[in-house]
């Protein structure tokens, strides 16, 4: 599963960075700077083909890429040889005019960005499935008895349904993330929903050092339904089924699925459960498993909320794409600026290898749901990217 992953992440990645030098080298092409070599990948070529003055590559190591310019290192040579001066020759890299240098360096990033457009705004135009939680809330302070967390702080509590952040109407659980990340250390106007009644509170996610976003001290509150029963797995030997709801476990009220976390604190070599399947109430015994790095999975998906987006004509589905691809822009700038708010750096920040494996995970997640979902979630997130 782990080479699976890694292999759509290396096809991914290998995707974004073919665009990127693309632009490069179009670029440099229209700006009358000679290409000597295009390469998708990094190390000793295992593929090469020279056609006319380039020579294109397919690299060893499938990370990375460039496009090699006429004269490109000719600074560094005359930098580390001491040289009074760069050999200016007709059609290397420094003899073309500071303007044509600096459209061939910033082509590449935009045509990633015309590569995001392009890609959301086919998304939105097939239409795509979402699952998503709701905006219901659990306070952590309620699974981890003693903690205090901005959200307990603000005056929240279990069972409010968040319904706006800062004047943002708030639908979903990944709103609320999105919007709370984005403002560590910010006075957020929130309006809840709590038995009937609505709410205006006030609540300042502090900054987490480790990821550089905001947090409140959350989970969200998803019913315990399941979805699906892997087989073979502890649930599957239990008698779980899809469509069955939990009541209790080891005889303590299980409302959410969160709540396991507590139950699970004091590692129990069962669970004993009772649960609810159609309108009968049953019984049944879930054995648990642990290992040095925790506890072997269950084999229960819980139900989440899903719909799938309404198809978009061209025009709007461009529309769409640009202005996600705007937003996304803006939120990476934004994040930028936690980079000088003492954010830990090796854990913020991602590298080649990280984002790899993390195109790879979110693609595996979607195909072992549909085909269309895995294309959909991998170019999603290579937009991002």
């Amino acid at each position: 599963m782990l080479i699976y992953k890694i292999a759509l992440g290396l096809v991914g990645l290998g995707v974004v960075v073919f665009v990127h030098e693309l632009g490069h080298f179009i670029a440099a092409r229209l700006m009358g700077i000679g290409v000597e070599a295009f390469s998708i990948g990094w190390g000793k070529p295992i593929l090469k083909k020279k056609i006319g003055e380039v020579e294109y590559r397919l690299g060893l190591f499938p990370l990375g890429g460039y496009c090699k310019m006429r004269g490109d290192s000719d600074f560094e040579e005359a930098y580390n040889k001491h040289k009074e001066g760069i050999n200016a020759e007709e059609g290397t890299y420094f003899a073309a005019h500071p303007l044509r240098r600096a459209v061939t360096c910033v082509a590449g990033p935009l045509f990633n960005i015309f590569f995001a457009i392009l890609v959301l705004s086919v998304i939105w135009g097939i239409g795509f499935e979402v699952t998503t939680r709701s905006n219901r809330i659990v306070l952590l302070s309620d699974i981890i008895p003693g903690s205090v967390n901005p959200a307990d702080l603000a005056g929240l509590k279990t069972g409010d349904r968040i319904l706006e952040i800062k004047g943002i109407k708030i639908e979903t659980y990944n709103n609320i993330q999105e919007n709370i990340a984005l403002n560590p250390e910010e006075t957020l106007p929130v309006i809840v929903e709590r038995d009937g009644r609505i709410l205006e509170l006030v609540v300042k996610p502090s900054l987490e050092k480790s990821t550089g976003a905001g947090k409140i001290g959350i989970y969200d509150w998803t019913d315990p339904i399941i979805e699906q029963i892997a087989d073979g797995s502890p649930a599957s030997a239990a008698g779980l089924k899809s469509g069955d709801r939990i009541l209790t476990v080891n005889g303590i009220d299980f409302p959410y699925t969160v709540a396991l976390i507590k139950i699970l604190e004091e590692k129990p070599q069962n669970l004993d459960l009772e649960y609810e399947r159609d309108g009968s109430i049953l019984q049944g015994r879930l054995v648990l498993s642990y290992t040095e790095n925790g506890i072997e999975p269950m084999g229960i998906m819980w139900k989440f909320v899903s719909y799938r987006t309404p198809r978009l004509s061209p025009p709007m589905a461009l529309v769409k794409g640009s202005a996600e691809t705007w937003k996304t822009f803006a939120v990476s700038v934004k994040s930028l600026t936690l980079l000088f708010r003492g954010v830990d750096l090796t854990k913020a920040v991602s590298g080649p290898v990280r984002i790899t494996y993390m195109v790879g995970d979110i693609a595996a997640e979607g195909f072992n749901q549909s085909f269309g979902t895995g294309i959909s979630s991998m170019a999603s997130f290579l937009a991002l990217t």
